[in-house]
């Protein structure tokens, strides 16, 4: 395949819904779930020659392949191309249908991350035809990165005793190479009262309000995170996404909940946070209404040394295209770092399009980012 031949990829791939639920009952089955993307893509790969197998149970499936370049001393690199994209409320263009102008790629998934996987799948055919694969690689294309990385346990259970000796996870960088990002916890805090008929509030004990003045000391601890020392990564965030409660406006309400993110730098712990949350609540002196129902690490942390080979091999490949190379970090989470935490594979991100660009009501990807990262592909897969 040419390069060109990432763009009639992705065409494809953006076509083929697959939409991570993320926890939500309203969302189509027909868009719902990112077993179709796996099948294809699986359907694909066996075309040319490469044995893929669908892991994961359901509409939630990942797909995964081995590719050996018959070198017993080759390095193996482990590429991840995520195939779920978030829900489509709110998009101005169609998600589905493709678009081409103005030297960009419209569509849901086109630049998170189905983008990635077509550069390298567009790279892979003209390799292995050519017979000129130089490095082994393990390809996977994961679920439900959106939410809770289900898609990476599944592909590590499958790989079994097999490990990398590093990973790549393919997120729209604008083809930086990023070692260094930081993680996701998501907490839920909830909230108990009385409820009694509004007329008469005295009776009752409004869960809402007990909220809210714990959500007021949440973001006082977001202003104190905001003022530590910055690391590279700038500092620990949290914001509060989601908050409800009640179910009548003539009712006082006996129960509500919000939802904080929490972002954590490399070498902060789920119990950190923890301790954080709960003494924030008792600051707000709500603590015999108030308390913290979860605390999750989503996505931990990624930090990768700038000399490790994952950094020193990309870059190089970069470089010996002409193309802009320095190590570089970032804000957001990603399954790299899930693959670092739960099985020691360190690694980097890195893909075209710009996070601007994720998650919005008009997503796009730049076509020459996507070449480029095919280019990037042919070198690294090419190269010893």
């Amino acid at each position: 395949m040419t390069a060109s031949a990432s763009i009639r990829l992705l065409r494809d791939y953006v076509a083929i819904p697959s939409v991570n639920p993320m926890g939500r009952a309203d969302i189509p089955e027909e868009i719902a779930g990112e077993t179709r993307l796996a099948d294809h893509i699986r359907g694909q790969l066996r075309a040319v020659g490469v044995d893929a197998e669908l892991v994961g149970g359901g509409a939630r499936q990942s797909v995964v392949a081995d590719v050996r370049c018959g070198n017993p001393q080759a390095e193996t690199v482990l590429v991840a191309s995520h195939l779920d994209t978030v829900p489509v409320d709110g998009m101005e263009i169609a998600p589905f249908d493709p678009v081409i102008e103005s030297g960009r790629l419209t569509g849901r998934g086109s630049c998170d991350t189905k983008a990635g996987m077509a550069a390298l799948i567009a790279a892979l055919e003209p390799v292995l035809s050519r017979g000129v694969l130089r490095r082994n690689l393990i390809l996977v294309g994961e679920s439900d990165e959106e939410l809770s990385s289900l898609g990476v346990y599944d592909v590590l259970r499958a790989l079994g005793g097999r490990r990398p000796d590093w990973v790549l996870a393919t997120e729209p960088t604008e083809l930086r190479v990023v070692h260094r990002h930081k993680g996701v916890v998501h907490a839920r805090i909830v909230a108990s009262g009385r409820a009694c008929h509004a007329s008469d509030p005295g009776q009752g004990s409004n869960a809402i309000v007990a909220l809210a003045r714990a959500a007021v000391a949440l973001d006082a601890l977001a202003d104190r995170l905001a003022e530590r020392p910055a690391s590279e990564l700038g500092p620990a965030t949290l914001s509060i996404g989601r908050f409800h409660g009640g179910f009548a406006p003539n009712i006082v309400p006996d129960c509500a909940e919000l939802i904080a993110d929490r972002r954590v730098l490399p070498g902060e712990t789920l119990a950190d946070v923890e301790r954080e949350l709960v003494a924030a609540i008792r600051s707000a002196g709500v603590a015999t209404q108030v308390s913290l129902a979860s605390c999750r690490l989503e996505k931990p942390a990624l930090g990768t040394s700038p000399d490790h080979r994952s950094v020193q091999t990309c870059l190089a490949s970069l470089r010996g295209l002409g193309l802009p190379a320095s190590p570089g970090t970032v804000a957001f989470g990603t399954d790299a770092g899930v693959f670092q935490s739960e099985a020691g594979i360190a690694g980097v991100v890195m893909g075209p399009g710009s996070i601007q660009r994720a998650h919005t009501a008009r997503e796009y990807v730049e076509i020459d980012q996507v070449e480029s990262m095919t280019r990037f592909f042919t070198a690294l897969l090419t190269s010893i």
